[in-house]
């Protein structure tokens, strides 16, 4: 049996964008509709099949989730955390999980992004099973604000950090599966000019050396970075009237451990007696465990 994919959540950076609510809050704390954005980006592993996820973050931040999900016991999950001191780019999360991350494969998730799609868990965890170095990939209007993905006779032949010019509107989300010897290649990058290492140089890097592959998500699907005031806007948007027409959920983290069967219904019973949600999001549960 191989070793199952670990997962990896980055709550970094500055939140300079959303000043001056994040001098007081991490961004990834800000909540879409009644949940704190990472746990969107947390049921998104959990979508994957991922059990075993370590937090990057600040130590303030890192007290307050503990606070909040504790080991995530009872969510079916084994959940870590590690500090950053100071945000100095993705790939330093990488470098700051090794010890947890170990002998396995992983996937990487930045904590500000939001993937909506009808077939979201069976599509991540198909990847996150077949044993390949994957970006997941998206057609977007505004290329040039992202890491693009420029391909040669189908094959990956490099990605280009926010381009002035138009070369493919295909581009790189904030979720990468990652096969373990990655960890050896984090040694060929150098900061960048905002003195950080920068993914992208990365999985250059891993195209260079190793296999790199990318999986684009279908039509219907929905991919957001909500890390700027007003894509949060849209995100918050987004996911309310979804859910306000399809009376379904979009990652409640208690729906999806009992669906990917982390839990058991009487584990989902007893979230539901003794936990902290809103009121709607417990009539919501009750009706699943029916």
């Amino acid at each position: 049996n191989k070793i199952m994919r670990k997962g990896i959540i980055l709550l970094g950076g500055m939140g300079k964008r959303f000043l001056p609510a994040t001098s007081i809050i991490n961004k990834h704390l800000i909540p879409i509709v009644d949940r704190p954005m990472f746990h969107f980006s947390l049921s998104t592993l959990m979508l994957a099949g991922i059990k075993v996820i370590n937090i990057v973050s600040n130590n303030e931040t890192i007290k307050l989730i503990k606070k909040s999900l504790g080991n995530g016991n009872k969510y079916g999950l084994n959940l870590s955390y590690t500090i950053q001191e100071k945000p100095r780019g993705i790939p330093e999360g990488i470098s700051l999980s090794k010890k947890f991350i170990g002998k396995s494969n992983f996937a990487l998730m930045l904590g500000d992004n939001f993937f909506y799609s009808s077939n979201l868990s069976n599509t991540l965890t198909k990847i996150s099973r077949s044993h390949k170095n994957t970006l997941v990939t998206y057609k977007v209007s505004n290329p040039s604000e992202f890491g693009v993905l420029i391909q040669k006779r189908n094959k990956i032949k490099k990605i280009i950090e926010k381009p002035k010019k138009f070369y493919s509107d295909l581009v790189v989300t904030g979720l990468y599966f990652y096969e373990n010897e990655v960890v050896n290649l984090l040694k060929y990058i150098k900061p960048s000019r905002r003195k950080e290492l920068e993914i992208t140089d990365l999985n250059n890097i891993i195209n260079k050396k190793k296999k790199l592959y990318h999986y684009e998500l279908e039509r219907g699907s929905v991919w957001l970075d909500s890390g700027t005031p007003e894509n949060h806007i849209k995100t918050t948007e987004f996911v309310r009237i979804i859910e306000e027409r399809t009376n379904k959920k979009i990652g409640l983290i208690e729906e999806v451990a009992f669906q990917k069967g982390f839990i058991s219904k009487n584990s989902l019973k007893k979230i539901i007696k003794t936990t902290n949600v809103s009121n709607t999001n417990l009539i919501y549960l009750k009706k699943i465990v029916k």
